[in-house]
């Protein structure tokens, strides 16, 4: 972007609305016919530069699951995490599309996508009466049949898995609601250790913005409005919020991932991303 009398305009030139003085605009100037040189070659169009994954050591963060030989996990694990409203699920989409034109044969995976108990998971939310343990263990099941019946066999058969969230936003949901920290690492024990991490960190004042525009409404759980923080869902979400990305940067010195900046723009995130992957993928 450049500085246009105080203005943030595209490289590409300013927007129709924009009436500047002195601007010129590429489309102000009438198009003219292309000569066509005969004795010219096309021009080929820049190779794609295709990573090929290498074979990197994997294990688990406890116990694991057994049975499972960790050297036969020959794909790699890709996980982005962050709020909803942070563009996750975005960059995920853009990634899938990179990494098939890459050659790279992707699966996804996520939170409540498990056939066991994701609707069962659904219809016990909509009563907004279970209790943290409870909820807890939902996920956590959702979490281990997903790992077991997806994440594992696809790693194993060389494909990228992107998980959209993984075991951190469920440990941190349940740690902001007081739950044991080592209890929640020995029920997470089983879970394999990602080849990268990213967070999107956006502040709780753009994500209620994000979440208004998207959904016109905020969500019960995604609020905190079990916590009894605020009787407003609001400021019950501001709070929330807060408390969550105060835990993931908390999380962030023992897991060691790395933290984007969400507010900046989806193709700078999106490059930023490839360019990190692709070094996973050489590793």
């Amino acid at each position: 972007m450049h500085q246009v009398h105080g203005l943030n305009v595209c490289a590409k030139g300013a927007p129709p609305f924009l009436n500047i003085p002195g601007l010129r605009r590429s489309y102000d100037t009438p198009l003219q016919p292309m000569k066509r040189n005969r004795n010219t070659t096309p021009t080929a169009r820049p190779q794609r530069r295709i990573v090929v994954p290498q074979p990197s050591p994997k294990r688990f963060y406890g116990h694991g699951i057994p049975g499972v030989d960790v050297e036969k996990l020959s794909g790699k694990l890709i996980v982005v995490e962050g709020a909803d409203g942070s563009g996750r699920s975005t960059q995920i989409a853009r990634l899938v599309q990179w990494l098939e034109g890459g050659g790279h044969a992707t699966v996804q995976v996520g939170l409540k996508r498990s056939t066991l108990v994701s609707e069962e998971l659904d219809h016990a939310q909509e009563g907004n009466i279970l209790s943290r343990i409870t909820l807890s263990l939902f996920y956590a099941t959702d979490f281990a049949d997903q790992l077991e019946n997806i994440i594992l066999p696809a790693l194993k058969a060389g494909f990228m898995v992107l998980a959209d969230r993984y075991i951190y936003t469920l440990m941190v949901r349940d740690m902001v609601r007081g739950m044991d920290e080592r209890w929640l690492k020995n029920v997470y024990g089983i879970a394999l250790v990602p080849d990268a991490v990213f967070y999107l960190n956006v502040a709780p004042e753009q994500l209620i913005q994000r979440n208004f525009a998207k959904n016109f409404s905020l969500d019960y759980w995604e609020s905190g409005m079990d916590l009894g923080l605020s009787r407003d869902m609001f400021d019950s979400f501001l709070k929330y919020q807060a408390l969550v990305e105060r835990q993931f940067k908390r999380l962030q010195a023992t897991y060691g991932f790395t933290i984007l900046d969400g507010h900046c723009s989806i193709d700078e995130i999106s490059e930023e991303l490839r360019k990190k992957i692709e070094s996973v993928l050489a590793e």
